[in-house]
């Protein structure tokens, strides 16, 4: 009886041994695939887009998780992260090492570019002066090329912010519980649109603003819809400028207004650092 019992343990133990080697297998596989489909899909994108989806496949590959504020520390890379309190399934995310959304998209441009060019949540990077173009949420994804940031949520507040790979497909840090992975584009719902990213010098006329909670309108009035609000001091591209609506805020009083293409809106110059008629910025025609 000893001897059987003694073979029966070595089978169940073969059996164990085998079990774990498969299911590390089926994992090995499951990850070589999620990173073989993690690459640039299309033509056209710029060297520094390709090294972006190059950066961001690299964590797929690694397996590594999402993580609610992940990849938001001094320097662009994977942290750990918070307890998101409307999510229980980030329960967990403060012993991962891992990226949300946005602190992907800040690692992978980080990389491509050479310095910290993203560093923000969602809205930060979907309005960034850095934009070279622009697309609408009707245009879909034909003008799209590898590398092109996707948003979703509504000109008031991002909620989620993704790398398109081409060919439908984009690389995400989607929810906890998950890890970096690459998913279908999802044009359905809130899907508010996409930018293209400009790693070079910035152009156009660039200030600072100062203050918190300024939003900017859809008309350069006080009485127009809100579009956008800023946390904090932010840095803006100026298109033009023009005498409308006059203002009083914070012992202040202009009537110019600057118009800001990346959020196709108006902001009082009041809150704009510079003189009350921003220098070397045009007149508004429109």
């Amino acid at each position: 009886m000893p001897r059987r019992s003694g073979l029966i343990g070595a089978l169940v133990a073969l059996f164990v041994l085998l079990l774990g080697a498969s299911a590390n297998a089926t994992t090995h596989t499951t990850r070589s695939a999620a990173a073989a489909d993690c690459r640039v899909l299309a033509p056209g994108a710029s060297a520094a887009a390709e090294s972006a989806v190059a950066a961001a496949c690299e964590q797929v590959a690694a397996g590594v998780w999402y993580s609610w504020g992940g990849g938001h520390g001094p320097q662009p890379g994977a942290s750990y992260g918070q307890v998101d309190p409307t999510d229980p399934a980030s329960e967990h995310d403060p012993e991962r090492l891992g990226f949300d959304c946005s602190g992907l998209v800040r690692y992978a441009y980080a990389r491509a570019g050479g310095s910290d060019l993203l560093n923000g949540p969602a809205d930060t990077q979907y309005y960034t002066h850095r934009a070279s173009e622009r697309f609408t949420a009707g245009q879909g994804l034909a003008p799209l090329l590898p590398g092109d940031l996707l948003a979703w949520g509504t000109s008031q507040h991002l909620h989620h912010i993704a790398i398109y790979l081409g060919a439908g497909k984009m690389v995400e840090a989607k929810q906890s519980g998950t890890k970096l992975m690459v998913s279908d584009v999802r044009l359905n719902g809130d899907y508010h649109g996409a930018l293209r990213v400009d790693t070079g010098p910035v152009t156009g006329h660039v200030f600072q603003t100062w203050g918190t909670g300024v939003w900017t309108k859809a008309a350069p009035s006080v009485s127009a819809a809100r579009v956008y609000a800023f946390p904090g001091p932010t840095t803006i591209r100026v298109a033009c400028q023009k005498h409308a609506e006059t203002v009083t805020s914070d012992g202040y009083t202009n009537d110019a207004w600057a118009y800001l293409p990346d959020y196709q809106a108006w902001m009082t110059n009041i809150y704009i650092k510079g003189g009350a008629w921003l220098e070397a910025v045009p007149t508004c025609t429109f």
